[in-house]
């Protein structure tokens, strides 16, 4: 039995299905509390966790809010005393489609960028004083192996995972002297529930990704669960400012 969150409180952001709920589930299995957060229903995630006698909550959040991450925050402090993990899952992609970049309109790019790029650094704003204070904590952004490829057809989903990537290491930097790790995993295109039922992410364009990794085989969001419990444990307090790609070797660097 893996027990190296126990007693570790952590953040979900988008924990109410795909990538998010598996993170949730991994996390809680690995000894953490976790706080479900998402504007969908969290609670089906949290009783789930609850049924192996693991705690969970859910807290309904809006990443684009200010006032929401922050309460996000102090209803997680309330309830379990402290934050010690934030995962930044919450993104849009299973509900783009694909398509040129002059076709993408301004209030499309701007919505991906606001909850993708915002919502990453405004739940990371709200979560650091509770971290700075206690001089320890773990923030992991998701990112997205496209930010390497320069995947066509997704330029603001693409763009807004660059940003990601950037804003990983320069939280690193500002963060590191308060003992800090801030970390980002790039995902391969990975077959949540959401994905599966895409008709951009199927047929041809799955077996596309697959054929191009030296593990052919369809990524599935529990892929993901080693290196995200690795960065939120104590094994990895020497790394900061990473960011490592799960992808069954589609990108090698």
């Amino acid at each position: 039995m893996d027990t190296r969150l126990k007693d570790k409180v952590a953040i979900v952001t988008g924990g109410a299905r795909g990538i998010g709920a598996a993170f949730c589930e991994g996390l809680a299995a690995a000894g953490a509390k976790v706080v479900v957060s998402d504007m969908l229903d969290g609670n089906p995630v949290a009783g789930r966790i609850g049924e192996t006698q693991a705690r969970a909550i859910y807290l309904r959040a809006d990443v684009t809010s200010k006032q929401s991450v922050e309460t996000l925050v102090s209803d997680t402090v309330r309830e379990f005393g402290t934050v010690d993990i934030l995962v930044n899952n919450a993104g849009l992609f299973a509900d783009l489609r694909t398509k040129p970049f002059q076709d993408i309109s301004e209030e499309e790019w701007d919505r991906v960028m606001t909850v993708n790029v915002r919502g990453t650094f405004q739940c990371a704003k709200a979560v650091a004083p509770v971290m700075i204070e206690r001089k320890k904590g773990r923030i992991i952004n998701i990112a997205s192996g496209t930010a390497f490829k320069g995947t066509p057809h997704l330029l603001h989903y693409v763009a807004s995972k660059g940003a990601v990537v950037s804003m990983t290491r320069s939280l690193a930097r500002e963060l590191g002297p308060h003992n800090i790790c801030v970390n980002a995993i790039a995902p391969g295109l990975t077959m949540s529930e959401a994905v599966k039922i895409h008709p951009d992410w199927t047929g041809k364009a799955s077996a596309a990704g697959i054929a191009a990794r030296a593990i052919q085989r369809e990524q599935v969001p529990a892929d993901l669960l080693s290196t995200l419990i690795y960065f939120c444990s104590d094994d990895s307090n020497f790394v900061t400012g990473q960011t490592i790609s799960v992808d069954g070797g589609a990108l090698m660097r």
